[in-house]
C-alpha cells in the first residue's frame, strides 16, 4: 500500500486524468519530472488553424486548504518549482492544476447507484502574467493565489486546451 503523501499525489493525478478522458481530450507524460510538469493535455484534431492543440500541468493535491477572500492560498510550491511554471513564455501554456482531497484516503471516491464520485474539486491557475523569482531557492516556498472560481471542469479542461467545447467525440 502507499504511504500517504504518494497515495494523495496519485489520486489527484489520477483525478486529473479521468476529466481528460471525459473531455475527449489525449494525456501524456515526460519520462522524467525534469522540467516541472506532470501531464500534459492534447485535443487529437484542430481548433480553428491549431492542430493538436496542447497544455502542460503540475499537479498538487492539498487536503488542508486555506482560503482567504475569493482564492485558495497555496504554498506548496517552492521557489524553483514556481518558475518551472511562470519564467515563459512557453510554446505550450503550463498550468497548476491543485487538487483539494478529503483528508482521509478512505473517502477520496464513492460508487453510489448513478455512479462514481470523485471528492473534492480541481482548480487551476495560469502564470503568463507572472513574473519569475529572482534567484530561487528550492528551500523557500512561493505563495500562490488560486481563484476558487477557477474549478478544473470537463468544459474548463477543453477550453483550456483550446479544443472545441462541443461534444468531445
Amino acid at each position: 500500500m502507499l504511504d500517504q503523501r504518494n497515495h494523495q499525489g496519485k489520486f489527484a493525478e489520477d483525478y486529473v486524468r479521468a476529466l481528460a478522458s471525459a473531455a475527449g481530450l489525449l494525456v501524456y507524460k515526460d519520462d522524467l519530472d525534469h522540467d516541472g510538469i506532470d501531464l500534459g493535455f492534447r485535443h487529437p484534431g484542430r481548433s480553428g488553424y491549431i492542430a493538436s492543440p496542447a497544455i502542460e500541468a503540475q499537479i498538487k493535491s492539498w487536503s488542508a486548504p486555506a482560503v482567504q477572500g475569493p482564492d485558495l492560498i497555496f504554498r506548496g510550491l517552492n521557489e524553483v518549482q514556481y518558475n518551472k511554471l511562470a519564467a515563459g513564455p512557453f510554446l505550450v501554456p503550463r498550468y497548476l492544476f491543485l487538487v483539494v482531497v478529503p483528508a482521509e484516503s478512505e473517502h477520496y471516491a464513492r460508487v453510489e447507484t448513478d455512479g462514481l464520485t470523485l471528492s473534492r474539486l480541481c482548480y487551476y491557475r495560469g502564470f503568463e502574467d507572472d513574473e519569475p523569482i529572482p534567484d530561487p531557492s528550492p528551500k523557500r516556498y512561493a505563495t500562490v493565489r488560486v481563484p476558487l472560481g477557477h474549478v478544473l471542469t470537463v468544459r474548463a479542461l477543453r477550453e483550456l486546451v483550446g479544443a472545441p467545447t462541443g461534444s468531445p467525440a
